[in-house]
């Protein structure tokens, strides 16, 4: 039996890369997994009713959590009354501090500790596993967990994956896409930099930022949306976006565009590469790992010129867009529902 852990996810209200894929391995594992809950006042999971876990049962969780949050819960995994498999995400909070929200700066090392004590540790991406397993030899912890890395979905609402390049009505503008929490480690406030500087060069395309606002970091970037918003029509920022307006705007554009400065994984360039639509993303090795096998662009972090210059090819050069929509239609993608069978397999063995 697979117990699945949603103590945070269940009651999330935002849309966050932790809530799609918590979201969407539960929906592709269906059946197979039975959802449960970290029970503070009992220090120990419940579902519908007490469990009753088997030596041989699997907890799975793909949550974000310390000791401190979960009070029991390391004296718990210490009776090991069942085997344990945990997601790790990326040490981002430990290698920018000064923009990561103070919480998850309080809580990620002691995170990246206990997942030393699970017996299986999946990795987002290769760049990952090498920050978890290098953290653990900084700080001196031998690890009882096995590490692997595994490929997350493309089809982020499960929909069908674009076939054909979608054909640009004359006189069309296009337009460029860039999603994720608007924070400055995301770099939406470079990103506005490299765009109003092509506008002013009489480069002609809509920039649609999709994202919630960081509450701890995101404010001066959100006075800057509003203040851009007033003087130029072209710039259109979505706070808040559902899934159907999401998948329109993958749709309409030209190309996504991931002007980050780290990343666990870097979800919106599969998403952009599952509809069909180029990416135009920094040169960092964890986008490499997805944007090497076509259909992107790389830049380098940070570099305005270079980033002016890939976004003019995409919105000026037609031959280079075709190709770069043909490699992403082309090349083979993972499913959430390979993500799924990855998994199971993994703990079966």
């Amino acid at each position: 039996m697979i117990y699945y852990d949603v103590t945070k996810m269940a009651g999330a209200r935002q849309k966050s890369g932790l809530t799609r894929v918590s979201s969407r391995l539960r929906e592709e594992m269906g059946s197979s997994v039975i959802p449960v809950a970290w029970d503070e006042g009992f220090r120990e999971f419940n579902g519908w009713s007490k469990i009753k876990f088997q030596p041989q049962d699997w907890l799975l969780t793909v949550e974000l959590f310390s000791g401190a949050e979960r009070p029991g819960f390391r004296e718990w995994m210490e009776r090991r009354e069942c085997r344990m498999a945990a997601m790790f995400y990326d040490a981002i909070p430990l290698r920018f501090p000064t923009v990561t929200w103070p919480q998850s700066v309080q809580r990620h090392p002691d995170h990246m500790k206990l997942l030393a004590g699970f017996d299986r540790v999946f990795a987002i991406s290769r760049a990952s596993q090498e920050d978890l397993t290098g953290f653990w030899h900084w700080q001196g912890v031998e690890p009882h967990a096995k590490v692997s890395s595994i490929e997350f979905g493309a089809d982020f609402d499960g929909s069908a994956r674009v076939t054909h390049a979608t054909k640009t009505e004359p006189g069309t503008r296009p337009s460029l896409l860039c999603v994720g929490i608007v924070e400055p480690r995301k770099n939406q406030g470079f990103l506005l930099d490299v765009c109003e500087a092509l506008w002013r060069d009489g480069v002609d395309f809509d920039l649609h930022i999709v994202g919630r606002i960081n509450p701890h970091f995101g404010q001066l970037l959100e006075k800057r949306f509003k203040q851009t918003r007033k003087r130029e029509a072209r710039f259109h920022f979505h706070a808040a976006a559902g899934d159907v307006t999401l998948k329109r705007l993958y749709q309409e554009a030209r190309a996504v565009v991931l002007p980050t400065q780290a990343e666990g994984c870097g979800l919106p360039l599969l998403e952009a590469l599952w509809h069909g639509v180029p990416c135009v993303c920094s040169d960092l090795p964890v986008l490499r790992e997805n944007a090497d096998s076509g259909g992107c662009l790389t830049a380098t972090v940070n570099d305005q010129s270079d980033w002016e210059a890939k976004l003019r090819t995409m919105l000026r050069d037609e031959a280079t867009c075709r190709r770069l929509q043909a490699e992403a239609i082309k090349r083979p993608l993972p499913r959430w529902q390979d993500t799924m069978h990855a998994l199971l397999q993994a703990l079966q063995r």
